[in-house]
């Protein structure tokens, strides 16, 4: 796979969560751990972003093992520190505390053309029962009007 063709996307997102926010965020990672991921050996499903002190770190997000790594290569599961700036930081922070059940998610996980892992993330909100299935009728229909138009 180039470069370009990294995305590897968290679907359930836009399913389980109301949308608040986005941003753009560097992750720290290892040397394994970046090629594993321009191999598209990565998943974002059931991975979430905390913050610890006044660091954000991302949690569940797998990378597998570099097929060509030796005794260094990586844990897949091991959290990794979010690169943001302060402003962005403390932003995210006020609005996690602000109240409700606003949460950090990870929605994509792609290399910009500069070679770098970016991970873009999401304020958000959880969805209720009757929402998802709002969110599957809108789909439904969609899909519906497509076919119709070909």
């Amino acid at each position: 796979m180039s470069q370009q063709q990294i995305n590897i996307k968290n679907r359930k997102a836009s399913y389980q969560y109301h949308l608040l926010d986005t941003l753009e965020a560097g992750i720290k990672l290892l040397g394994t751990e970046i090629k594993s991921i321009r191999e598209g050996k990565a998943s974002l499903a059931e991975s979430y972003c905390y913050f610890k002190g006044e660091e954000l770190f991302v949690k569940n997000m797998h990378i597998g093992e570099y097929s060509h790594g030796n005794i260094q290569n990586h844990e897949p599961l091991r959290e990794r520190k979010l690169l943001l700036h302060k402003r962005e930081l403390k932003k995210l922070k006020e609005n996690l505390e602000k109240g409700g059940n606003n949460t950090i998610i990870p929605l994509n996980l792609f290399i910009n053309e500069n070679g770098l892992a970016k991970l873009r993330i999401a304020l958000a909100t959880g969805k209720k029962l009757y929402d998802k299935r709002e969110s599957l009728r809108q789909k439904d229909m969609k899909r519906e009007m497509d076919r119709r138009r070909k």
